[in-house]
């Protein structure tokens, strides 16, 4: 086994792998961006490392500092988590090349194979699970989906070769659409994935989301953990995931559980994965009544890692999937074995964002967790890296906790879950616990028989603005007192990058300002977006004209006017990515661009002024 691990990720799923780690008797190595400098990974971690400033792509995804840190603390294995560099190929052929470090995943080869999804869709038909109708070659021009669209019908989904949970899927109703779209899910896997290739799907219109867990070693073992069920989802983002499905029967559960181990089988495929289907829904189903083994079901993607949702497998099974993940990078084989593999109970996941979802479930861009008070009891998991009085960071994504509830049925489960999330504290950050709470107590839910569009396309919004009403809380202002007689002072201090704490304690001395430790974390905002210029004189906006600003923190994706151009109320000047979104800013009213203060991959914060209209 190993004796240190980096850890290239950060918050909750950081601190989660390396508690596996700590009860195999491995230390860790946290790595960090600016903007995380006082993260909660940082703090769990035996030792941390400075990758780069608070942008993604310079810290988090700068693949040489992230290995050379592991050179540094001698690490002998790196494990990537989820999101930034987990499905990353090349990254992973990196670490495999790198001289006494062993990567904790899948080979290079087979995160090649079904990490692309063309790739992938041939793997799998070729193993005879069934595939959605679609390409199984990139697509390059607009005369491609529309035939794909005059064969198959509308709606078409345009996919990026590298994508996953939504980013970079884009949904084209007619051909008056393609062009337009095309060109958006290519800027979206370029910028996310370094990747702009697509590939083209029949866009399913009553889908469930199913996928399911496995785990493989390096001897031909390939076992599969049961099902989960992720279709209560907004813009393909998942919200609240539970297993096993409530809509499936025993046979079909096989059925697609046996399709996903022949998959990555015939994938020569090891270490842990999750393998995602659609499952086509029976629009008269009632509650209580189960999808039998003639209901359709589709192979969508594979995704080359852990899953955010892994914790509701761990629940149902009892096998940490984290040790099954280090046991076979270390080139142990399985503890458990197909016949060894049971699902007790139910168990639910609430992803904890934080996320007004009376607005569109904009994400905050601020905040301070004032009051950070977690329930517990018999059957509540909470994984989390954040505690009371830190600053949230807003650089990354919206999550920051999930809430794991099992319980021995699923009725129990709800009713455990209403519990807990009532007893769930959280001041000073807007979260979607308000928004869970609604979903236990709303019929379709409740029920199982949602689909994936239900939240975006049934879902009455004045009862999400009403449970926001009810049960949600608002910024709240941290208790100043002047009156301390000891002041503690603690210190971050960096020695050829690697991070030290210091604490130190003054009787009667006055307490230091400090910087924040949240927000940008030390990325600069563009000059232009400021309030001032060098000067200090602010953005001048001519008498009549428009001030466009952003409405929320994030990084300009593109920028589609030039000063002296024309446009008109509802143009996009302008496309802004926050918490995985992209965002089109529009002109509320037409007229002529006056300048333009941001350019193509700047960060800017809310109310930055973006273009000047006059």
């Amino acid at each position: 086994m190993f004796d240190k691990v980096l850890v290239a990720n950060r918050g909750e799923i950081a601190v989660r792998v390396m508690r596996a780690c700590a009860e195999l008797g491995i230390d860790t190595v946290a790595v960090y961006s600016e903007a995380d400098k006082h993260g909660g990974h940082v703090r769990y971690a035996d030792e941390a490392y400075n990758v780069g400033p608070a942008r993604a792509a310079d810290s988090y995804l700068d693949q040489e500092a992230i290995v050379e840190a592991a050179r540094k603390a001698d690490a002998d294995a790196i494990h990537p988590g989820y999101g930034f560099l987990a499905e990353n190929a090349e990254f992973a052929a990196r670490v495999e090349d790198a001289e006494g470090i062993a990567w904790v995943g899948p080979s290079s080869e087979a995160m090649e194979r079904l990490g692309e999804k063309t790739h992938a869709r041939r793997v799998m038909e070729e193993a005879d699970v069934p595939i959605v109708p679609g390409t199984t070659e990139p697509v390059d021009d607009v005369e491609a989906v529309t035939a794909f669209g005059d064969e198959h019908g509308y709606p078409v989904a345009i996919k990026a070769e590298g994508g996953g949970g939504g980013r970079g899927m884009k949904v084209v109703e007619s051909a008056d659409e393609a062009a337009d779209q095309l060109e958006s899910a290519k800027r979206e896997g370029e910028a996310y994935f370094s990747n702009d290739s697509v590939y083209l799907e029949r866009y399913l219109e009553n889908p469930r989301h199913i996928e399911v867990q496995i785990v493989g070693d390096e001897h031909g073992n390939v076992v599969h953990l049961g099902e989960r069920d992720c279709s209560l989802q907004r813009r393909h983002q998942k919200v609240i995931e539970e297993g096993p499905s409530p809509a499936l029967s025993e046979e079909l559960r096989e059925q697609i559980g046996e399709a996903a181990r022949r998959g990555v089988a015939a994938a020569d495929y090891y270490n842990a994965g999750t393998v995602e289907f659609l499952v086509e829904e029976d629009g008269d189903r009632e509650p209580g009544e189960l999808l039998g083994p003639d209901a359709n079901f589709y192979f969508l993607e594979v995704n080359t890692r852990i899953q955010v949702e892994h914790t509701v497998t761990e629940e149902l099974t009892g096998i940490d999937i984290v040790k099954e993940q280090l046991r076979v990078a270390a080139g142990e084989a399985l503890s458990v074995e197909q016949s060894d593999v049971t699902l007790d109970g139910h168990a639910i996941e609430f992803r904890i964002n934080a996320e007004n979802a009376a607005q569109e479930f904009q994400p905050a861009n601020e905040g301070s967790l004032e009051t950070y008070d977690p329930p517990g009891g018999i059957g509540v998991r909470l994984d989390d890296a954040l505690r009371q009085g830190d600053e949230l960071v807003t650089d990354y994504d919206s999550m920051i906790a999930k809430l794991i509830v099992w319980g021995e049925d699923r009725e129990e489960c709800l009713a455990r879950s209403r519990r807990a999330l009532a007893e769930y504290d959280i001041e000073g950050v807007v979260t979607i616990v308000p928004f869970h709470r609604l979903m236990l107590e709303d019929d379709r839910f409740v029920g199982g028989t949602h689909t994936t569009k239900y939240l975006d396309e049934e879902l009455d919004r004045d009862r999400v603005t009403e449970a926001q009403e009810k049960w949600g809380t608002g910024d709240a202002t941290a208790d100043e007192d002047g009156d301390e007689e000891v002041t503690e002072r603690d210190f971050t201090v960096e020695v050829n990058g690697k991070r030290f704490d210091v604490s130190l304690e003054e009787r009667g001395a006055p307490a230091i300002p400090t910087p924040e430790a949240g927000g940008t974390g030390g990325a600069e905002r563009p000059p232009q977006a400021q309030e001032g210029d060098d000067d200090g004189a602010a953005v001048e906006v001519a008498e009549g004209g428009e001030a466009i600003e952003a409405e929320m923190q994030g990084t300009i994706l593109s920028v589609d006017v030039e000063e002296g151009d024309e446009v008109g109320a509802g143009d996009v000047v302008c496309v802004l990515e926050a918490m995985k979104m992209e965002n089109d800013v529009v002109a509320e009213r037409g007229g002529t661009v006056a300048s333009v203060h941001v350019g193509e991959g700047d960060s800017v914060d809310m109310g930055d002024v973006l273009v000047v209209l006059e």
